[in-house]
């Protein structure tokens, strides 16, 4: 299979629960915004973005030799009121820890995944405004799991 290409399954569970799949055999629960389990298609959308920008970032910083003690992004959407209830605005918070990280280096990082390499940001900005911050926290701050 091309790596252009992708399939995905989803399976029905009854009422509004279903089991997505990859071809690797990965799953992910998925229900609607009142099941008690799953996490709704549209929330996985903001998961997909957070997701594909925190690997573009730590790719790029592990490239730069620069050390990560912890790293977390944050995503907040805001959808229409009328159908398709697509995103409109969209927040993207960046939370690092470490030590001697630079401002310019998390920046230029960000500014890579957002502008060049970020194929979920890419896709969400066709119907949302995408904003970003960062915040860099010492590794002394680093939240306990």
């Amino acid at each position: 299979m091309s790596t252009s290409m992708k399939l995905v399954e989803v399976d029905w569970n009854g009422e509004l629960s279903f089991v997505g799949k990859n071809s690797k055999g990965s799953t992910v629960f998925l229900g609607d915004a009142s099941s008690p389990k799953g996490i709704s298609p549209m929330e996985l959308l903001l998961i997909g973005l957070a997701g594909c920008t925190a690997m573009d970032v730590v790719s790029i910083l592990d490239k730069k030799r620069i050390r990560l003690n912890g790293f977390k992004v944050s995503v907040l959407g805001y959808r229409s009121e009328e159908h398709p209830r697509v995103y409109k605005q969209i927040e993207v918070t960046y939370l690092l820890w470490g030590n001697n990280l630079r401002n310019q280096d998390v920046e230029h990082a960000i500014r890579l995944s957002e502008e060049r390499y970020c194929s979920a940001s890419a896709m969400l900005g066709k119907t949302a405004s995408i904003k970003s911050n960062y915040q860099i926290n010492p590794r002394e701050f680093l939240p306990a799991e």
